[in-house]
């Protein structure tokens, strides 16, 4: 028994001995969640178990970063990266697919009768899908004061994430769709309904899609959402950011010129070793993809480009050169134009 006793009273001594040591020299805690370290940062909170949304006000001014793939939002967000005071990061992912699912709730009546019974009502839908956005935006990256979203398609639902984000401003990234088409196709960038070995096909669909965009661009203003050419930013780097900047009502950094000299340094440019547009913007801002693509469409797909691809002329891009001198592009279409030349095409007989 009194063996026993002195062998607690040794084990207990030990024990003792061990936290005391431990605590002198100090224990890593486990690291915090990018979460929490946002909340710290920009509010003086780290309490986990508050909701982000109390905290985080639907009127924050987010900034979004879409267009076609292979359009530029790499680039452009990488370049957004070195700014010291935002953090974009990887493509999420999950934000353009929730948004899509969204937006086909609301397209089924059939659909919308069935929540409206179950109580799920678009108001109850908006604040969860809104809720999960910044849970996914604050979670995945480094805190910093402005947060960002690059996800390509995310913006074809931009009317509906300006409603339920206010504030958000929006940078669409708009290139040659010739040049985008040939990028996607030469670099096997596979996206769901289109057809790689087909330039008819996917011009077609870029076309349409960035109809879908664009228009929705126009509609929620210039003071929302900013159209970027990816020529002129790569042709005129500084004036365009410079411009970018003022738009999003940051002060000019020096650095969003040299993202390249930030790549996986701390607060700086993280890489995704999964998106195939890393390896080109590892290297700094140039001019090398302007015209690859001249030279490797067909030429009856050359031949009927203006009828393929209607929003290369609406976007300021002349179907007919090959290639446009994309240091003097045309003006984008308005939102009016664009609605009186469709009505004269629609009231234009046709022949017989």
């Amino acid at each position: 028994m009194r063996n026993r006793n002195n062998m607690l009273l040794g084990c207990v001594l030990l024990c003792s001995a061990s936290l005391l040591y431990l605590g002198m020299n100090g224990i890593d805690c486990p690291r915090k969640s990018h979460r929490s370290r946002w909340m710290e940062l920009n509010m003086g909170l780290g309490n986990q178990s508050v909701p982000l949304t109390e905290h985080f006000p639907e009127d924050t001014p987010l900034i979004f970063i879409g267009g076609f793939p292979r359009s530029g939002t790499t680039l452009m967000r990488v370049m957004l990266d070195a700014h010291n005071a935002v953090r974009c990061g990887e493509e999420t992912r999950v934000i353009p697919r929730l948004l899509a699912m969204r937006a086909t709730w609301s397209r089924s009546v059939k659909e919308r009768i069935r929540l409206d019974e179950a109580g799920v009502t678009d108001q109850v839908l908006d604040a969860a899908v809104r809720a999960f956005l910044l849970e996914v935006i604050v979670g995945h990256g480094e805190p910093a004061p402005r947060l960002c979203n690059k996800d390509p398609f995310a913006l074809k639902s931009l009317s509906y994430l300006a409603r339920i984000f206010p504030k958000a401003k929006f940078l669409l990234m708009l290139r040659d769709g010739r040049a985008t088409v040939h990028s996607m196709i030469s670099r096997k960038v596979t996206i769901s309904g289109f057809d790689l070995t087909s330039y008819r096909d996917c011009l077609t669909k870029w076309s349409s899609a960035l109809d879908t965009m664009f228009s929705q661009c126009q509609a929620v203003g210039e003071d929302r959402c900013l159209p970027v050419r990816y020529e002129h930013l790569v042709l005129h780097p500084e004036q365009e950011m410079r411009n970018l900047l003022h738009f999003l009502e940051l002060q000019w950094d020096p650095s969003v010129l040299h993202h390249e000299e930030l790549i996986g340094k701390a607060g700086g440019v993280s890489l995704s070793r999964v998106e195939r547009s890393t390896d080109q913007v590892m290297k700094p801002v140039n001019t090398e993809a302007l015209s690859k693509w001249v030279g490797n469409i067909p030429p009856d797909v050359i031949n009927d480009m203006a009828e393929i691809a209607p929003m290369l002329a609406r976007l300021g891009y002349d179907p007919h050169a090959n290639p446009p001198d994309y240091t003097k592009a045309e003006p984008m279409a308005s939102p009016l134009n664009h609605l009186q030349a469709k009505k004269t095409a629609a009231d234009s007989p046709h022949p017989s």
